[in-house]
């Protein structure tokens, strides 16, 4: 039997967000086939981990490997280079990993380093507008020697293209998929922790509680469009829960704002709303709103990455600009109103993600892409 492979994984945090999703989803997948190692530029932000299957071989090194965090440096790019040495595969995720391109940049020849395939996913709130020059620069200089790069969204294939001038041929764009849940599961949502049964509506997202998610803006939209005995359920973790907390007491609904924190299983969660919502500044191609047309959602959403080109055609009067919060707010009126029109639009968005976005068509690219990274290196 052929020993598992040594995989690195550098990621800028480790708290569940879509990418630490996705990840963890690939090493679920991977079974025995393959062992991992996690670095963290956030040490502390590891929630993601807990949903990782108890069978998996996995380690956290924390302060035993070098840092992520730090200026770019020919010794600090040594000292990586030296610990990524020691795997058949390194995985870098988004802007905060990039020091791990850099190191392979600089030293991939010299210490014969194993192939890099970097992930880009999105931006945070500080290029949600416009990227930052030096960033440009940098991922043009440092990606030449990465086997891959990988993006889940026709917007960043062509970012990556044209502002970062990466070669066609070295892209891979893959959709991000989902297991999808069957009607037995969809008719057995989980618990919310905090949500108690009874009659209104339950509008809900999952995200990370981080600017770039904009999630006082939802709280404002819900509290201009949904009826009073609605309530907001916000599934997920992180730095901006006081300030969400402080908008909703603002708008006096704190008591119909719900902030579980982190789930296991979001998406039989998620069966329980009735109305998915993304008030995000910035996305590219969000699995929480996969998650969502699989669960046979409408959603309520800010016209941000490939959303608009995600969803059914019938769900899209309801994806508005960020600064539309008047027509957020008209549109999550209209969706309470009408469970007719939630059902169709719902019945939409599911038709369109067991079509598209199984997550097994996911996981079988990703598993080409990676060992086939991996014997191109051992042939060489």
């Amino acid at each position: 039997m052929a020993r598992p492979v040594r995989i690195l994984h550098g990621h800028s945090t480790f708290a569940l967000g879509g990418k630490e999703a996705r990840a963890v989803r690939l090493m679920n997948a991977f079974g025995d086939a393959a062992e991992h190692v996690v670095l963290s530029a956030m040490p502390d932000a590891l929630a993601a981990r807990e949903a990782i299957d108890p069978g998996i071989r996995v380690d956290f090194p924390g302060d035993a490997a070098p840092s992520l965090r730090g200026r770019p440096g020919v010794g600090r790019y040594a000292e990586l280079a030296r610990y990524m040495a020691g795997f058949d595969l390194v995985l870098s995720y988004n802007w905060g990993a990039m020091d791990m391109a850099g190191a392979h940049r600089l030293f991939a020849a010299a210490r014969r380093l194993p192939p890099l395939i970097h992930h880009e996913d999105g931006f945070n709130e500080d290029e949600a507008v416009r990227q930052k020059p030096a960033r440009v620069w940098f991922r043009r200089l440092m990606l030449p020697t990465a086997h891959r790069l990988v993006v889940p969204s026709h917007r960043l294939e062509t970012i990556a293209r044209e502002v970062w001038r990466q070669p066609a041929a070295r892209i891979e764009r893959i959709a991000n998929g989902i297991r999808l849940p069957d009607d037995a599961e969809l008719a057995r949502p989980l618990p919310i922790p905090g949500l108690a049964t009874g009659p209104g509506l339950v509008v809900g997202t999952v995200a990370g509680l981080r600017p770039i998610k904009n999630l006082a803006r939802l709280v404002r939209v819900f509290a201009a469009g949904a009826p009073g005995n609605a309530r907001l359920v916000i599934l997920g973790e992180g730095p901006d829960r006081a300030a969400i907390e402080a908008e909703a007491a603002r708008l006096g609904i704190a008591d119909r704002v719900i902030l579980p924190g982190f789930v296991r299983d979001p998406v039989r969660c998620m069966a329980g709303f009735d109305v998915f919502a993304l008030s995000s500044d910035s996305e590219q191609f969000p699995i929480s709103l996969v998650e969502a047309m699989a669960c046979g959602l409408p959603g309520l959403m800010t016209d941000v990455g490939d959303i608009a080109a995600m969803a059914s055609a019938e769900n899209r009067p309801f994806i508005r600009p960020c600064d539309d919060e008047a027509g957020l707010a008209a549109g999550l009126a209209r969706l309470a109103a009408d469970a007719g029109l939630r059902r169709t639009i719902g019945a939409a968005n599911r038709a369109v993600a067991l079509r598209h976005y199984d997550e097994r068509t996911m996981i079988e690219r990703y598993r080409h892409l990676y060992w086939g990274a991996i014997d191109t290196h051992v042939r060489r």
